[in-house]
């Protein structure tokens, strides 16, 4: 089935069995390998990826449902040569280890913001009445669905504070 789909600002058209998922998409036929296969169900955050700003498990989405999306991969966020001020704030706070889950954070962390700027609740917000106060729970809720096997979730939420104070 052609379908198109534009990675990372490039319009990319793809001839897909109806049952590829996105990540297999990006990662076989495009050659983006930044998204990781981890747990395969949706589970640990590792194939995060942007979909219309969007945050998404792309091991969980057929790359058929995205005809006409706009997805960003980690490899669209930055490159060694250009590294995102989010990069750097995760090299600068040493949060990660063994780089596995990295990539998923990092697109995973930009959606979450973006969620907290639209004013989006998550189970951790008090107040539904008022702005969504960006605090070290809200970050730690936001980001649960995002394993780390070498632990490194205390560098990971100081990277993503790090980096939204630089926004602020």
């Amino acid at each position: 089935m052609r379908t198109t789909i534009t990675v990372n600002g490039e319009a990319r058209s793809l001839d897909l069995d109806p049952r590829t998922t996105l990540l297999d998409a990006l990662r076989e036929q495009l050659g983006l390998t930044g998204s990781k296969k981890g747990c395969d169900h949706g589970q640990c955050g590792a194939c995060t990826v942007l979909v219309n700003g969007v945050r998404i498990n792309a091991c969980l989405s057929l790359a058929v449902m995205h005809e006409g999306d706009a997805v960003t991969t980690i490899e669209g966020v930055g490159a060694p040569e250009r590294l995102h001020p989010l990069q750097k704030a995760f090299l600068e706070e040493d949060a990660f280890q063994c780089g596995y889950c990295t990539p998923g954070q990092i697109c995973s962390a930009l959606g979450m913001l973006a969620e907290i700027e639209a004013n989006w609740p998550s189970q951790e917000t008090a107040d539904l009445t008022g702005r969504v106060a960006f605090t070290e729970a809200e970050i730690r809720e936001r980001m649960s669905g995002n394993i780390c096997r070498c632990t490194a979730y205390p560098q990971i939420v100081e990277a993503i504070k790090a980096y939204a104070g630089e926004r602020a």
